[in-house]
């Protein structure tokens, strides 16, 4: 019983390193895609403190679409599903993407009212640039 005990201690321990470890790399990323930002939108302090609230908010419900679309694709990959129960998962999921669609036109006036048309243009391609990198990094592509 005792060994048990140790043994569930360890695992315990091991999976709160996990998580720390994995909470650690996601705080990397975030400052390192906020540098990046910062530095190819050129943002004065004028424009940085009213940026950054929108964005971060912009991104912060683009991430809970995407979580419930993912979640949706992993809780729903039964294809024996019966027929209505697939066109219903795939109406949601057609939602979900509406969802963000509205989202990304409602944050495009947004932050058009904050940075130029130039600087959002660069922002789009940056965000795309850095996913980009952020991927090969990940696959161990580290040739460039």
């Amino acid at each position: 019983m005792k060994k048990y005990l140790i043994l569930l201690v360890m695992l315990f321990c091991v999976g709160l390193k996990a998580q720390a470890q994995s909470e650690r790399r996601q705080q990397r990323i975030e400052t390192a895609k906020i540098a990046i930002i910062t530095n190819r939108l050129n943002l004065n302090s004028e424009q940085a403190k009213t940026f950054w609230p929108v964005y971060n908010e912009y991104v912060s419900k683009r991430k809970e679409i995407r979580k419930s679309m993912k979640q949706l694709r992993v809780e729903n990959a039964n294809l024996d599903a019966p027929d209505e129960e697939l066109v219903a998962d795939m109406r949601k999921m057609l939602a979900f993407r509406r969802s963000e669609a509205d989202l990304d036109k409602e944050y495009f006036e947004k932050l058009l009212k904050v940075i130029s048309p130039r600087q959002l243009a660069t922002l789009y391609k940056t965000e795309k640039e850095f996913t980009k990198m952020l991927l090969k990094r990940l696959r161990g592509d580290n040739d460039e």
